[in-house]
């Protein structure tokens, strides 16, 4: 077997949804990681995010041949991530959010200038962490899609079922909120 990574991605969703499974690990693996990362972020659990990522593939595979391409791949995918996070956060009835520092720590150049100034970014990530926990979830939820999965806005209101207008007064919302959860 050769292999697919040189496909197109429409290639590889025809090949998959023909029953191709070699075609179809080609898309788990070039996605995986985003949605293992939104997941993680939404649920705060690495447990959980790797069962809900696997949850996603396989719903992912016994719907693709029925899949049209309406919508890109990317946004189906994040959509059926999404359902299965909310019905565990619904399940569970806890609401939770990823701790920052583990994510941006990695971002965050080691040569720092000064004790002081890596003090400084920690309180500040603290402080977004704690402003971040207690938005509602749909307000995490579009931020996390916009400003750390770079999604478009329309991508977005494919994923989440709603209007662009609905989506950019949310995140226009969510960024408000946040901004006055924020410590001055």
């Amino acid at each position: 077997m050769r292999p697919l990574s040189h496909l197109e991605e429409s290639d590889c969703i025809a090949r998959a949804q023909r029953g191709e499974v070699a075609a179809f690990s080609e898309l788990v693996a070039r996605y995986q990681d985003r949605i293992y990362r939104f997941l993680f972020r939404m649920t705060r659990s690495q447990e959980d995010a790797r069962e809900l990522a696997q949850e996603t593939f396989l719903n992912a595979y016994q719907a693709l041949p029925r899949w049209r391409p309406d919508a890109q791949l990317s946004t189906w995918l994040f959509r059926i991530a999404r359902n299965q996070a909310l019905d565990l956060l619904r399940r569970a009835q806890r609401v939770a959010f990823v701790e920052l520092d583990e994510t941006l720590s990695e971002q965050v150049p080691a040569d720092t200038p000064t004790p002081e100034a890596a003090l400084q970014a920690r309180q500040r990530i603290e402080a977004l962490e704690g402003a971040l926990q207690r938005l509602s979830v749909e307000h995490r939820e579009i931020l996390l899609l916009r400003d750390i999965e770079d999604m478009a806005y329309e991508d977005i209101a494919e994923v989440l079922g709603i209007s662009l207008g609905t989506v950019k007064s949310r995140i226009a919302r969510a960024r408000a909120g946040l901004l006055q959860l924020m410590p001055r």
